[in-house]
């Protein structure tokens, strides 16, 4: 079953030296599912590599994209809909984190993998009691 991979994953993995790196690494390194990285998520980690580590950084994240390292999956209207819910009732997230839950529930994904503890722990998905944080 594909994992849900959100901002945090992405840059961690790029980045030797964030806090992250090497326990996203190994488990990227570890995992067989496919992964999946919600359209919304793209344009945040793009900016956040291109910004902290170069724009050659961002050009290989894009790269691996194109090569089918990661599936993309669109953000339908109902999703949206879904945000603008999962926004009132947690107000700490954002839209992006919101979108990977409202797709989460689209798609009945258990596993999310986040570096975010404190926003995902909280949320309470419609369609499991909580989600599986990987790492």
């Amino acid at each position: 079953m594909p994992v849900l991979v959100d901002t945090g994953i992405l840059y961690a993995a790029a980045d030797a030296g964030d806090a992250w790196h090497r326990r996203v690494r190994g488990w990227l390194q570890s995992t067989s599912e496919p992964l999946l990285v919600p359209i919304t998520v793209v344009p945040e980690v793009t900016y956040l590599i291109a910004a902290r580590l170069g724009r050659e950084a961002e050009r290989a994240f894009v790269a691996s994209i194109a090569a089918g390292e990661l599936a993309l999956e669109q953000v339908s209207r109902g999703d949206v809909e879904r945000c603008r819910t999962l926004l009132d009732e947690y107000p700490q997230i954002g839209f992006v984190d919101a979108s990977v839950v409202a797709v989460a529930e689209r798609l009945r994904l258990r596993m999310v993998a986040t570096t975010d503890r404190r926003h995902f722990g909280v949320v309470r998905p419609r369609h499991v009691n909580s989600f599986e944080l990987a790492p």
